[in-house]
């Protein structure tokens, strides 16, 4: 049993990933139904909240269906974060989570995200002080460090849960690293393996097959799974993983129409939270590369979802993927 605060998981659970653009509450809610155990909004500016930005209030939306859920909030300012936290507890997250490894640019110059980890200090003080503020469980999702020769994730982590961190992901790379080259896991299971951390360990980075998976669990002993770019326009993806890891087979492969049927219902639900065809429309323009990712020859119908402004024409291009492949 893997327990972040109160809230009991069960064995190795997969969390899908807080991932900008893309973990919204329709996308949470189809993983949810495919089996992920914990989800996580896109990450929330705590400038952006105190401001009352309409973009960031927006993402506060969390529905009972997807529980357990954590709102991520990124930033370095104390006062702003601690004023966050009294904003986020109204929306009644399960969990709120700190982003500490985000390495975009605009995030870090300003102190944030990957930012942080030039100031280990800040990082352990700002946890310390939401922690105290509030009487839901704090997580931390962050990098190995901010570069090749900065790493130092086991005394962080240990840090961290000093000061009341409930659980800590870790993605395998640095910042240095951006999204290039191979996630190294070897460093996140030496935070596992110390003998003084208590609190779940979760792995995250090209966790992109079952196989790999099953060897973040059973080959580095780590917690569960954080799961992010592999689940895009797959959200069967935790389905395949947990049958996987129950049976050591596949499933088969998703047909055609089940992708259909899938892009249909996360486009409608994309519609319906926005309030608006062509904000849904155009938002989701982004998964259709993934939902129908490795069938040959079907460029032409992914440039005419991409173009297409209106529910109708896009249900026109589903129906004639299904006449041409299906």
């Amino acid at each position: 049993m893997v327990k972040i605060g109160d809230i009991e998981l069960n064995d190795f659970p997969l969390l899908l990933a807080p991932m900008e653009d893309v973990s919204d509450p329709p996308f949470r809610a189809l993983c949810k139904e495919q089996g992920a155990d914990v989800v996580y909004t896109e990450f929330i500016s705590s400038e952006g909240l105190i401001r009352d930005a309409a973009k960031s209030k927006k993402k506060l939306d969390i529905y009972e269906k997807e529980r357990p859920v954590g709102i991520q909030i990124f930033g370095a300012n104390l006062e702003s974060m601690l004023r966050t936290v009294e904003i986020v507890e109204k929306s009644k997250p399960d969990i709120i989570d700190i982003n500490f490894g985000c390495p975009v640019k605009k995030v870090v110059s300003k102190g944030a995200g990957a930012g942080i980890l030039k100031d280990i200090d800040l990082m352990v003080s700002l946890t310390e002080a939401m922690v105290k503020h509030t009487n839901l469980p704090i997580t931390v999702k962050t990098r190995l460090g901010w570069d090749e020769s900065s790493i130092k994730i086991v005394e962080v982590a240990e840090r961290l849960q000093d000061v009341g961190c409930a659980a800590i992901s870790i993605h395998g790379r640095t910042r240095a690293q951006m999204y290039k080259g191979n996630a190294t896991w070897a460093p996140i299971a030496e935070v596992k393996n110390n003998s003084r951390m208590h609190i779940p360990v979760f792995g995250n980075g090209d966790v992109n097959t079952p196989e790999r998976a099953v060897e973040m669990r059973d080959k580095y002993g780590l917690d569960g799974a954080m799961i992010g770019r592999a689940s895009i326009g797959n959200p069967w993806f935790f389905k395949q993983v947990k049958h996987f890891i129950e049976t050591g087979s596949h499933l088969p492969e998703i047909s055609i129409p089940e992708r259909v049927k899938m892009a249909k219902r996360h486009l409608q639900m994309s519609i319906d939270w926005k309030e608006s065809e062509i904000v849904g429309v155009m938002e989701m323009r982004r998964h259709y590369t993934n939902y129908f990712r490795a069938i040959p020859h079907f460029k032409e119908y992914r440039l005419k979802m991409v173009t297409s402004d209106k529910l109708e024409d896009v249900y026109n291009v589903f129906d004639e993927v299904l006449q041409k492949f299906a």
